[in-house]
């Protein structure tokens, strides 16, 4: 199999690892005496939520509401799936997230909330808390995006300027709750997932504004004048552990990155490739991760050590990117361009890196590929591959080499995919 083919081949048997219409049914649970009201937000909603439709008894009430990313709906009959603005949230996600909320406390003893809950979520599922506006609410999360703040930090921003994240979903009704969470984050916990809608948040206003204060991000005002408010303690707290509102709900985790890199092993492994997963949790700058897998490849190549080739180095989990340019890259090509200068055209190495609900930032690409001659062919072009990642635009340098991997919504998110092959 050539690298190419064994590349893209390994990243199509990860996201096959975290489809939901695959997953999602042998978690279902039996219909309750009363009505099922399916809620939800995230890139991995609209395909959950049709999952559900094709495996719930026709005979049994079903309705509700999912909140997705523009142009990652499905058709489905009895819920309803609104798409929305994603990374930076907008007021479609906002009238949804308002109607879930009002269904959801409108609920009985004798119902159940089925919530789905996946990547994307944070930003989908946005209802800001009273005085503050969906303006405001945008300008914070553009400097927390450019910021180079961490997943979970930025999420405990959010459930603190959220009506219905950090567990006030699940707070809100009498039902019972069960969410079927699809994790994009390092360590699978919910309570970062989608911002936590069912699950405690043991995080305080004080760390919220430790954050800001940490990444440098300035609150418009009317967010500055309410976090101020609930350092005083004149508003509540999110819900924390332990609070008997959570003694009805359940969040079971059903898709993972672990599941989805060691799945994507036994592809390599099938093909005469010895894979090494380094890990599902891989966080830090791209750019500096890259210069550690660096290291790591040319270890192998002149020493055989500590594996000898053909080997693959599989990873998973959430690096970041500080924003300093204006280039068009994400963190996956980010990455792979870093770890192109880095191996300065080292023979019979080959990469690919991509984001498993198949956008890389803000772009319509998942990731790309790299071959040994990438920054031959890109130099002979007249790109400057270094100027390029200086500006964060790994978009630019490999989209004229046609190396970009464009899969379009995957429906799914189990966060970034990254194997080197290694001959």
């Amino acid at each position: 199999m050539k690298p190419r083919e064994l590349l893209l081949g390994s990243f199509n048997a990860a996201l096959s690892a975290a489809d939901p219409l695959q997953i999602v049914p042998g978690h279902l649970p039996p219909p309750p005496k009363g009505r099922t009201l399916v809620v939800g937000a995230g890139k991995a909603a609209g395909s959950m939520a049709l999952a559900v439709e094709q495996h719930w008894p026709a005979n049994a009430p079903l309705d509700g509401v999912v909140i997705t990313r523009y142009g990652h709906g499905l058709p489905t009959k009895r819920i309803r799936v609104v798409e929305a603005g994603h990374p930076v949230p907008d007021e479609s996600g906002e009238a949804a997230a308002r109607d879930i909320l009002a269904a959801a406390s409108a609920l009985g003893p004798d119902d159940l909330v089925l919530a789905l809950v996946s990547g994307g979520g944070s930003s989908l599922l946005s209802l800001p808390v009273e005085g503050v506006s969906m303006a405001d609410l945008k300008a914070l999360t553009k400097q927390l995006l450019a910021s180079g703040a961490p997943i979970q930090d930025m999420n405990t921003v959010r459930k603190h300027l959220s009506r219905i994240q950090g567990g006030r979903l699940a707070a809100a009704t009498r039902a019972q709750v069960l969410a079927l969470v699809v994790s994009d984050v390092t360590g699978d916990d919910p309570t970062h997932i989608a911002s936590g809608p069912c699950t405690p948040d043991p995080t305080t206003f004080a760390d919220t504004v430790e954050i800001l204060e940490r990444f440098g991000v300035q609150a418009p005002a009317s967010i500055a004048s309410y976090l101020e408010r609930g350092l005083r303690g004149e508003v509540p707290e999110s819900h924390k552990p332990g609070d008997p509102v959570f003694a009805r709900t359940r969040n079971i985790v059903i898709a993972t990155a672990h599941r989805s890199l060691m799945t994507a092993s036994a592809f390599v492994q099938a093909r005469g490739v010895t894979p090494m997963v380094l890990g599902d949790s891989v966080t830090g700058e791209s750019r500096e991760v890259a210069k550690v897998y660096a290291a790591l490849v040319r270890q192998i190549r002149q020493h055989a050590h500590p594996m000898k080739a053909p080997v693959a180095l599989i990873s998973g989990g959430e690096t970041t990117v500080t924003v300093r340019g204006k280039g068009r890259g994400g963190r996956c090509t980010e990455f792979l361009l870093s770890l192109a200068i880095e191996l300065e055209g080292l023979d019979h190495v080959y990469a690919l890196a991509a984001d498993t609900d198949g956008i890389d930032g803000s772009e319509d690409n998942a990731g790309a590929l790299l071959a040994p001659d990438s920054i031959a062919r890109a130099v002979a072009m007249g790109l400057a591959p270094k100027k390029l990642l200086a500006g964060n635009d790994g978009y630019g340098f490999f989209a004229p080499l046609g190396d970009l991997v464009v899969t379009g919504p995957t429906r799914t998110n189990v966060n970034d995919f990254r194997v080197i092959l290694v001959q």
